[in-house]
């Protein structure tokens, strides 16, 4: 259950919302398994599998959002409209208009649907309702935004916002690179990447290499060339590995071993497991974010 990505979102803190309301309001937007007639279905899961759609411990809630698609793919459409639109014109002496193309498209996606088969993923959403943090462990900001819409079109009122400090990742992690270390409290790994802002895109990146003295120069040298960071691998506290990108997204979150270890102290049950590794997950995020935008230079202030 450890998370593996942060899309990263600013609740009111504290937000004011009980837990069996919020629970109640989730409970307008349930899974069930996508129709036969339906491309995809989605809705709220129970994290723990235990009935309830809210994981809650230690004022740090856990949910899940369900997403179950039909595998259709446009190239078995495509062949099968062919075949039928040959038949077509061979009966009516003409090859079928748009009209008729776009009808028959429609008809056989219809009747394909059913027999298609699905693939279901779920995304988990840490929610922070003191310290005002909205955590989506989805690897694009698209992933993210359809658990948002969901919490939206259930809850009576989900005051989120996007998160925004005062420097940019991009140039925060441009003036790390160029001085050599990270901010304090983190250090550099050994994973980078730098792209042109031109039309090209020219890209270097530099995987699993130590950053070091030798390649600084190397480094330094893309950057005074006006190649920009947009992704940095970096250590917090020697506890939480993560890849920053430029857009201020968290990926490649890996929670070092030691801390799983503490984990697996504390639980002998495969329940007691899921509460320990929840507490811990949860513990050193409260912990890492706040450090993570001091380096960004602190929050912005919400425009009045």
């Amino acid at each position: 259950m450890w998370f593996k990505n942060l899309q990263l979102y600013r609740l009111p803190t504290p937000w004011n919302i009980d837990l069996a309301r919020f629970e109640e309001q989730l409970a307008r937007g349930p899974f069930s398994k996508c129709p036969s007639n339906q491309p995809m279905s989605r809705g709220w899961v129970s994290p723990r599998q235990d009935g309830a759609l809210v994981f809650a411990l230690d004022r740090q809630w856990l949910i899940a959002l369900a997403v179950e698609q039909r595998l259709l793919p446009s190239s078995v459409i495509n062949e099968e409209v062919a075949e039928r639109a040959a038949a077509m014109e061979e009966q009516q002496g003409y090859a079928p208009g748009r009209r008729q193309l776009k009808e028959l498209r429609e008809r056989v996606t219809e009747e394909l649907m059913p027999r298609a088969f699905t693939r279901r993923r779920r995304t988990f959403v840490w929610l922070d309702p003191v310290g005002g943090w909205c955590s989506i462990d989805a690897a694009s900001p698209a992933k993210a935004e359809e658990v948002i819409e969901h919490l939206r079109h259930c809850l009576d009122e989900f005051p989120l916002k996007p998160l925004h400090t005062q420097s940019s990742p991009q140039s925060a992690m441009a003036g790390w690179l160029a001085g050599g270390e990270g901010p304090a409290g983190f250090t550099i790994d050994r994973d980078c990447e730098l792209k042109a802002v031109g039309e090209e895109k020219a890209a270097v990146r530099y995987v699993r290499h130590p950053l070091g003295d030798e390649i600084s120069g190397e480094i330094k040298a893309h950057l005074a060339a006006g190649k920009l960071p947009t992704k940095l691998a970096l250590t917090w506290d020697d506890r939480i590995s993560f890849v920053l990108s430029d857009k201020l997204e968290v990926k490649r979150l890996a929670f070092l071993d030691l801390l799983k270890e503490e984990a697996e102290k504390n639980a002998e049950r495969a329940d007691e497991q899921f509460d320990a590794d929840f507490a811990l997950m949860t513990g050193e995020l409260s912990r890492f974010l706040p450090q993570l935008v001091a380096a960004l230079g602190g929050e912005q202030p919400a425009a009045t």
